[in-house]
């Protein structure tokens, strides 16, 4: 068997020795199949600011110049694992012509494993090319209310509630339930599940990146079952909203300044001015202390007319303070929409069509065939039970979505760049 090492020079002597070479504009054709030249284009040219920067940072350290270079840092590596897989099938097709057949059939081999992987690294690169989230590192807010459907929607809300909740678990993640509330009604069980019908609930997670595992799960997902109560048979169809909403740090020192409490140009700053409170008795179950205590706090946020009840804990201090955090992250991803939206509509791209909005039906559960569909990805999976218990299905499309998002911003990304580079007159007109 061959050593690697002796494999490495014995490509050196390969490529050392002059022969025509009509596999090098193949390797270049497939490169451009593979990404598209413009976006390779961009990479270069970040990757060129990347070096630059760093090179000045050695030299005379600048915060606004390290933070630049970070957020390069991902491009030039992307691009050099590509550079390096393009430098590699060069060397492989050249060994491909030896007149050492054990050495030809490693070379096959190896170009074989290199162009599986080509398409990968080509996902990649173009991926680390597209805009990062703001709001990618932070931890998030999982707000699930019932839509359409009636007390059969609520029934299902809870089961969500406990699906995100069994997730965390197996993931290890951290997360507990900061509201919620339900209506009066006797349980429901499916598929061994026990359900309550929720009117509203908030699931904290608190481990950083939450926001960027979650954010595909943002959106209305449909329920196809039988009710216990349906005496005919008949299936309803239901429907239950989920928000995902980026929770800010109490550590004021961790979070950048365009998303500090304090600065009024963080899109979280609220001006207490402009937040009416209200002290109420807190409803439903708890006995004489919920019955006889204004522990309950509503704030509004009159410029927008945001409302925020809490009620879960007995300590009216504690439910002031878990109010203004979800009316901080409702506030701040209102802004947040409603800057993207102006974006899109200034360079009028695919993504301004693409873009999940609220109302969008995103995933179904149908109990019927036992079956899970997510409609942005296209995955199908079976075994529903699996899924509702936060399983590795879960895994699978939320996997999904994330290939999709990053499609979707790749898509975006290039739509931009040909616009960019199109000739004044040549514009699309829309």
């Amino acid at each position: 068997m061959l050593t690697s090492q002796w494999v490495c020079r014995r490509c050196i002597k390969a490529l050392a020795q002059p022969r025509n070479r009509p596999f090098l504009r193949l390797a270049s054709t497939d490169a451009q199949t593979n990404l598209p030249p413009i976006l390779l284009q961009r990479a270069r040219n970040l990757c060129a600011e990347h070096d630059k920067l760093a090179s000045a940072l050695l030299k005379e350290y600048d915060s606004k110049i390290a933070k630049r270079v970070g957020e390069l840092s991902r491009v030039a590596a992307a691009l050099k694992k590509w550079d390096a897989a393009q430098s590699s099938i060069l060397e492989l097709n050249a060994l491909l012509e030896s007149q050492d057949a054990e050495l030809r059939q490693l070379a096959k081999d190896e170009l074989s494993t290199t162009n599986a992987n080509i398409g990968t690294l080509a996902t990649a690169l173009s991926a680390s090319l597209t805009p990062r989230d703001p709001f990618a590192d932070m931890p998030c807010l999982l707000e699930i209310r019932p839509g359409p459907g009636g007390m059969e929607g609520r029934y299902f809300a809870d089961t969500i509630l406990r699906m995100y909740k069994m997730y965390c678990i197996r993931k290890g993640i951290r997360a507990n339930v900061l509201k919620r509330e339900v209506v009066d009604g006797a349980e429901s069980t499916m598929l061994g599940i026990s359900e309550s019908p929720l009117q509203e609930a908030v699931l904290q997670i608190l481990d950083p990146g939450a926001y960027d595992l979650f954010r595909g799960e943002a959106g209305m997902h449909r329920v196809q079952r039988v009710p216990c109560t349906e005496a005919m048979g008949r299936t309803h169809t239901s429907a239950v909203a989920v928000w995902v909403l980026p929770l800010f740090s109490d550590d004021e020192s961790a979070m950048p300044n365009e998303m500090s409490l304090k600065d009024p140009n963080s899109i979280f700053y609220v001006d207490p001015k402009d937040v009416r409170e209200e002290k109420m008795r807190a409803s439903g179950a708890g006995g004489q202390h919920v019955n006889k205590t204004e522990s309950a706090i509503r704030l509004t946020h009159e410029p927008t007319g945001i409302t925020v009840s809490m009620q879960d804990s007995r300590s009216q201090h504690r439910n002031r303070h878990d109010a203004w955090l979800l009316l901080r992250s409702r506030i701040g991803q209102r802004r947040r929409e409603e800057r993207e939206e102006q974006a899109a509509a200034l360079r009028n791209s695919v993504l301004s069509q693409d873009k999940i909005s609220r109302t969008g039906k995103i995933r179904t559960y149908a109990y019927a065939q036992d079956r899970c569909t997510d409609h942005r990805g296209g995955l199908d999976v079976h075994n529903l039970r699996d899924v509702l218990e936060g399983g590795e299905l879960l895994d699978k499309l939320m996997d999904s979505t994330k290939e999709w998002l990053v499609a979707r911003d790749i898509a975006a990304l290039i739509a931009e760049e040909e616009a960019a580079a199109a000739p004044p007159g040549k514009k699309s007109k829309k």
